[in-house]
């Protein structure tokens, strides 16, 4: 499928004499929701950081005092003392950084184009400026999600591995890792495609009843 793409040499050559199952050029790096959500939330970051930044900051500006509790005594900050708001100071600065990293970072996903992938029995292959990246079917879960449409859509692979994350209001869970191809034509084929070699390189044992 998809076998008129001209694909670069480095990539060729590390196909080799592999059956090619697809050949596609994905016009993002990632589904744009996924990106969007973290402009959106790097966005929300930074706004909610903006109040102490005013807060604690703008006066001082504006060349007034500050005036603040810690550990229940009364400090005042001004121009002329800046050593009480030093420490307050840099955690908020290290809160913006941290905003505007996750802002940054999802603009650049939302604009970052994501290269080549060729789909062979044995396994997914990824070239991107120069890079290439080879993940065999064996690591993929089964667990696939489309979405878009034939001519432009995104498919969103579940990966074995993945990540405990914590949560206060309730148990661990564990996050399983992905793999994207975002923005391409025959996605449902493509998708197909992908299913069936993943169940065909399943590692797991089949179980038989006696």
């Amino acid at each position: 499928m998809n076998d008129n793409i001209m694909l670069p040499p480095a990539l060729i050559a590390n196909i080799g004499n592999e059956v090619r199952d697809f050949s596609v050029k994905a016009s993002r790096a990632q589904p744009v929701k996924t990106s969007i959500a973290l402009v959106f939330f790097g966005t929300f970051w930074l706004a909610f950081t903006s109040i102490f930044v005013v807060a604690f900051l703008g006066p001082l500006f504006a060349g007034r005092e500050v005036h603040f509790t810690s550990n229940d005594v009364p400090v005042v900050a001004g121009p002329g003392n800046l050593g009480p708001i030093i420490v307050p100071a840099l955690i908020i600065g290290l809160f913006v950084l941290v905003g505007l990293a996750l802002l940054g970072f999802g603009l650049s996903m939302l604009f970052r184009k994501g290269g080549y992938f060729v789909g062979t029995p044995g396994r997914l292959i990824h070239y991107h400026r120069g890079s290439i990246r080879s993940v065999d079917w064996e690591q993929f879960s089964g667990d696939i999600e489309v979405s878009g449409n034939d001519q432009k859509g995104n498919i969103t692979l579940g990966m074995r591995t993945g990540r405990m994350v914590s949560s206060k209001n309730g148990p661990d869970r564990y996050v399983p890792d992905t793999f994207y191809i975002s923005g391409i034509p025959d996605v449902y084929q493509i998708e197909r495609l992908c299913r069936i070699r993943i169940k065909e390189n399943d590692p797991t044992p089949v179980s038989t009843q006696a």
